[in-house]
């Protein structure tokens, strides 16, 4: 985290929108407490959050649509993540467009898995533009509001560096178990 806010930082606005290509959750999560710090403007963060973050799901969109064969070899390994990709997405409509966007692990595979329906490309965006609007609002607005908090805490993850390694598995652990089971043969 160190490193990500000495280069939100130095490059501040570009690693921003670099990152929010990719889903950005901690880049926009360090660019609300560099806001907090005065370092950065929220509202533009929020802005070019939500803006990359809607370029990066239409890319993906677009590239399982038109790039299907190419795509494909990479869901090889995943063909039970793409199946429970599409159960969300029948289940839940298109509100899965905006959640996913909150949900590790799904932000990349449901892009790529709509894409190779036929959905429609520009109700796709609509609720790519939602969704990306909030998760920006929310995480860049939660993280400015927690600032202190979040620095604090920073602080004694700093000072008790064995903590990180038992979070993050607890995290990727928990996420993991989940989509074992909703992706498990029954």
């Amino acid at each position: 985290m160190d490193e990500m806010l000495t280069n939100l930082s130095t490059y501040g606005y570009i690693t921003l929108f670099l990152y929010s290509l990719g889903g950005g959750f901690v880049a926009l999560l360090g660019a609300g407490v560099l806001s907090f710090m005065g370092k950065m403007d929220l509202s533009l963060s929020i802005t070019i959050a939500m803006v990359a973050n809607f370029i990066g799901d239409s890319l993906m969109f677009y590239m399982s649509r038109y790039h299907k064969r190419e795509m494909m070899e990479y869901f090889k390994k995943h063909r039970r993540k793409l199946a429970f990709s599409h159960l969300l997405l029948k289940k839940h409509g298109s509100w899965i467009i905006i959640v996913k966007k909150f949900i590790y692990g799904l932000k990349t595979l449901v892009p790529l898995a709509i894409g190779l329906t036929k959905y429609d490309f520009w109700k796709f965006s609509t609720y790519n533009a939602i969704g990306a609007a909030i998760w920006a609002i929310v995480v860049g607005g939660l993280s400015f509001l927690f600032g202190g908090a979040l620095i604090e805490g920073y602080k004694m993850v700093a000072e008790k560096p064995y903590l990180a390694p038992i979070m993050l598995i607890l995290i990727v652990g928990s996420v993991w178990l989940y989509l074992s089971s909703a992706t498990k043969k029954r």
